[in-house]
């Protein structure tokens, strides 16, 4: 007999903690479970049977316990219904960018098709407007001592000394704002339209003034603070390019 107690003894000791406290569940205390699933935060990830055995009935409370499977299944839907609004958003978010994507890659084959510098000026101020979808697009030029070319300059704004700083900030490549009034002096009369806006700096070369590429939208949210502009950057880099090679500016 002595043997078989000395037997059993290590057996009892190998157990799991759960599989002790379902044999002598009965006799504990509420407060004694709790202080066990508190240090054994596993006990149900290891025995998920458990939960099926749980009370489903609707009140939250029953003699003072906690319904856990009413909470746990909750929390379960929960969990589930951000996971679905996370997946949506993200899906939404790439499906956005890749429209964006597509259309700034049509602007800068449409910038890459003129003919002519004059073309090239009025393929920005009247067609980047519809192929980006926006309700205005302006080349603004500072006002400098070197002339540019004597060419057609339809659809150019000229700036005062400055502005191009003042606007975008210095030592900034690009600006996005949103819910903002337009700015006059660059959307002329389709400045009361513009609720949001990016200006992108202009460095065509060292011979030139300063310049800038402003894009504005009806849509307050069109473009916001946070927003990646390296699609932006990258039109305005092409127009750069663009505007040099037409008028055999250095770099």
């Amino acid at each position: 007999m002595t043997s078989r107690h000395s037997d059993a003894a290590p057996e009892r000791a190998a157990e799991r903690p759960g599989q002790a406290l379902v044999r002598v569940a009965g006799a504990l205390t509420a407060g004694e479970v709790a202080a066990f699933l508190e240090r054994h935060p596993e006990f149900f990830a290891e025995h998920p049977d458990l939960l099926d055995s749980l009370s489903a009935a609707s009140p939250e409370h029953e003699d003072g316990v906690v319904n856990l499977h009413r909470y746990l299944v909750e929390r379960l839907r929960q969990q589930l219904a951000d996971a679905r609004r996370a997946h949506d958003s993200l899906i939404a978010i790439g499906r956005a960018n890749l429209t964006i994507q597509a259309r700034v890659h049509r602007a800068v084959l449409a910038l890459l098709s003129a003919r002519s510098f004059e073309h090239l000026i009025e393929t920005v101020a009247t067609d980047l407007a519809v192929i980006l979808d926006l309700d205005a697009v302006a080349l603004g030029v500072e006002q400098g001592k070197e002339e540019l070319p004597r060419v057609r300059l339809d659809g150019l704004v000229q700036l005062k000394p400055g502005t191009v700083d003042e606007l975008i900030g210095r030592g900034r490549t690009v600006t996005l704002a949103d819910r903002t009034n337009g700015q006059g002096a660059l959307f002329g009369a389709a400045a009361s339209l513009i609720s949001s806006q990016a200006l992108i700096r202009l460095q065509v070369s060292r011979k030139t003034p300063p310049a800038l590429l402003a894009l504005g939208s009806r849509r307050a949210k069109q473009f916001h603070e946070g927003q990646r502009t390296e699609l932006l950057t990258f039109l305005a880099r092409a127009l750069e390019r663009s505007i040099r090679a037409w008028l055999n500016l250095p770099e």
